[in-house]
């Protein structure tokens, strides 16, 4: 299962991004598709932030527009979205002592910990800090 980090959601949604056409079509190839994917809730929520934030996007997307985008990707019915479990403490402590990463990189290692925890072993990201964490097949598919 490939789960999407949330630079490829914000490449796929903001028309500006110069990687725009490349990421929505790869999305829209995984929501069309009949293969399960997964998107992690953290992921869904910076999502939400970066495009509605005034000094990150010029314009900013309004919220109720960010809104109808999560939800259209909510309804592919091959969509998992993935949460934090029973034993989901243990699997971010061990990713976080693998990695040693400290800092705003724990984000991260909850994503990884997060795709370990549902079995996912590929995470489409433009992000090679995810490279940090053992198990996890980190792909750019805006490449």
């Amino acid at each position: 299962m490939i789960a999407v980090d949330t630079n490829i959601l914000v490449h796929a949604h903001r028309a500006e991004s110069p990687w725009h056409k490349t990421a929505d079509r790869r999305l829209a190839e995984l929501a069309e598709g009949g293969a399960p994917w997964a998107i992690p809730w953290p992921c869904l929520h910076e999502f939400l932030a970066i495009v509605t934030h005034p000094r990150i996007c010029s314009p900013p997307t309004p919220l109720p527009h960010a809104l109808e985008q999560v939800a259209c990707w909510l309804e592919s019915p091959t969509l998992n979205v993935l949460a934090e479990l029973a034993g989901y403490w243990e699997i971010l402590r061990d990713t976080l002592a693998g990695s040693r990463v400290t800092g705003p990189r724990v984000h991260d290692a909850r994503i990884a910990a997060l795709c370990r925890q549902h079995g996912v072993r590929t995470l489409w990201s433009a992000d090679r800090d995810f490279t940090r964490f053992a198990g996890l097949r980190v792909v750019n598919p805006l490449i």
